[in-house]
């Protein structure tokens, strides 16, 4: 009770935010589909009704939490792709920036691929879609920009390579959801990215060493 008057001086846009990260914390104790308003309004010590004033719908919460994460992490990897020192210095960085951030944000790839949110909201599905869309371009660029320096195979699909780039994050996210407490999300991308470095890097000639 000592905190209501607090949240009670909270802005819209404050509260707006809270919505959206008690969302996402709520989604990765307990599976998207079974995230109620009545939940959120819970964890947050509010009623239904305050939750609905700043949102028409649980739609239009899920919808600004896909908003929300495309926003936060574009920005990441926006910063972390304008530190590489080259394009393929670049695309590691961006790799790790988005693993660091899965991590801090457990339920992210459950909200990209829930059947059920897609099939409730057109909307957040066509969102997903242009953030899919959009990120494979930006890798597909940067893969580009690393054949035409020397430094990926001049013979390397890129959008190929950027499908696989992605995939790979997919993967890794999947297998430590299985494997829950077995292998670290960080340690399995340290193992599998210089696979992926080697297999787009430039052959080297017989007889010459790394």
């Amino acid at each position: 009770m000592a905190e209501e008057p607090h949240r009670k001086r909270l802005g819209a846009d404050e509260r707006r935010e809270e919505i959206i990260r008690v969302t996402l914390e709520l989604a990765a104790r307990q599976g998207v589909d079974d995230v109620t308003t009545q939940d959120m309004a819970q964890a947050m010590g509010v009623t239904q009704g305050a939750v609905f004033r700043h949102f028409p719908s649980k739609d239009a919460i899920w919808l600004a939490v896909m908003q929300w994460v495309r926003d936060r992490l574009m920005a990441v990897l926006g910063r972390a792709a304008a530190a590489g020192r080259d394009p393929l210095d670049a695309l590691e960085r961006m790799f790790f920036a988005h693993i660091d951030f899965i991590a801090a944000h457990p339920a992210i790839p459950r909200v990209l691929t829930s059947e059920h949110l897609h099939a409730r909201s057109s909307a957040l599905r066509t969102l997903v879609t242009e953030i899919v869309l959009a990120y494979e371009a930006k890798i597909a660029g940067l893969l580009d920009a690393a054949r035409q320096q020397g430094l990926a195979r001049d013979d390397l699909d890129c959008h190929a390579a950027a499908t696989l780039y992605i995939g790979m994050i997919q993967g890794l996210v999947l297998q430590s959801s299985i494997l829950r407490g077995q292998r670290t999300l960080a340690a399995e991308a340290e193992r599998t990215f210089p696979l992926f470095l080697a297999a787009i890097r430039p052959s080297l000639p017989q007889g010459d060493t790394p």
